[in-house]
C-alpha cells in the first residue's frame, strides 16, 4: 500500500539539486491530498489506495469565486467534482421560481456524477458558496473505472439508491412537517455529522440564515420565527454566530 505521509515526508527532505523543484513537490502533495479525500467518498472510497491514485492521476485541478455558477440543471454532463477546499450549493427552482437547496458539497464530497452515471442532462445547479478549489475528473475517466473495476460499479448502485431515498426524505419532510420539525433535524444531522458529546453542544453552522432558509425548504423570515420558537422552548440557545443545542429537546421536536 502506498503510503503518501512518508513520500511527501522524504522529498520534504531531498534536495533541490537531486532534480525535485518545488512546483513537482506541490503537485505530488496535492495528489496525495486527492487520493486521501477520494477515499472518504461513497463513490471512490471502495477502491484500495493503488487504484484511487489512478484515478487522482486523471483529475485536473481548478478554482472557482464564491458565487460562481459551477453547471446548471439541464447543462449536459461532462464533469465529475471533488471538493478539495471550500462549499458547494446544490439547489433547484421550483415552478414559482423559488430556490430549494438540497445539499451542500464540501472538502471530501463528490458532486455532478448523477449525470455522468447516466449520461442525462444536470438535475440541480451547483453554486461555489464560498473560494472553491476542486479536482476534477472528465465523464470519459469515470465510466472507463466503473467498467474495468467492479468496486466502483457497486458504489455507484449504492450511492444513485441513497440520492433517491434522501430526496423522497426530503420531499417527505417538506409536505408533512412543520419547519420547527424540519429545523430540528437539521440541527441534530449536523450534530452527529460533527459528533458533538459536550452538554449544551455548540454549533458552528457556518452559513447564513438565507442558506439555512434554502437547506430546509423555507424562507428566511419563517426559519428566523423557528429559531425564536427552538429558544423559547429551550431547545437552542443563540451565543453570536453559535447555536448551543439541548440534544434532547431538539429530538422530542424532530419527532413530531
Amino acid at each position: 500500500m502506498l503510503c503518501w505521509l512518508s513520500i511527501v515526508g522524504s522529498l520534504a527532505r531531498a534536495d533541490v539539486g537531486c532534480g525535485w523543484t518545488e512546483a513537482r513537490k506541490a503537485e505530488l502533495m496535492d495528489t496525495g491530498l486527492i487520493v486521501a479525500l477520494l477515499g472518504r467518498s461513497q463513490l471512490f472510497g471502495p477502491l484500495d489506495e493503488t487504484r484511487r491514485l489512478t484515478i487522482a492521476k486523471q483529475m485536473r485541478e481548478t478554482s472557482f469565486p464564491a458565487g460562481q455558477v459551477i453547471f446548471s440543471r439541464g447543462d449536459l454532463p461532462a464533469e465529475v467534482y471533488l471538493v478539495l477546499d471550500g462549499v458547494v450549493r446544490l439547489s433547484v427552482l421550483s415552478v414559482e421560481g423559488r430556490e430549494l437547496s438540497f445539499a451542500h458539497a464540501d472538502t471530501g464530497s463528490v458532486f455532478g456524477e448523477i449525470a455522468a452515471l447516466d449520461n442525462g442532462p444536470r438535475t440541480a445547479d451547483a453554486t461555489a458558496i464560498t473560494p472553491l478549489r476542486v479536482a476534477v475528473l472528465s465523464k470519459a475517466a469515470l465510466r472507463s473505472a466503473i467498467e474495468t473495476m467492479p468496486a466502483m460499479a457497486h458504489a455507484a448502485i449504492t450511492l444513485v439508491c441513497g440520492r433517491l431515498r434522501q430526496a423522497d426524505q426530503q420531499l417527505e419532510s417538506i409536505a408533512l412537517h412543520s419547519i420547527e420539525v424540519r429545523l430540528a433535524r437539521y440541527l441534530l444531522s449536523q450534530l452527529q455529522r460533527g459528533q458533538k458529546s459536550a452538554t449544551p453542544q455548540r454549533l458552528d453552522l457556518d452559513i447564513s440564515q438565507t442558506e439555512l432558509a434554502l437547506r430546509i425548504g423555507a424562507s428566511r423570515p419563517k426559519v428566523n420565527a423557528a429559531i425564536a420558537k427552538l429558544e423559547d422552548c429551550g431547545a437552542i440557545e443563540r451565543k453570536g454566530r453559535f447555536i448551543e443545542c439541548n440534544a434532547e429537546e431538539l429530538e422530542l421536536i424532530a419527532a413530531q
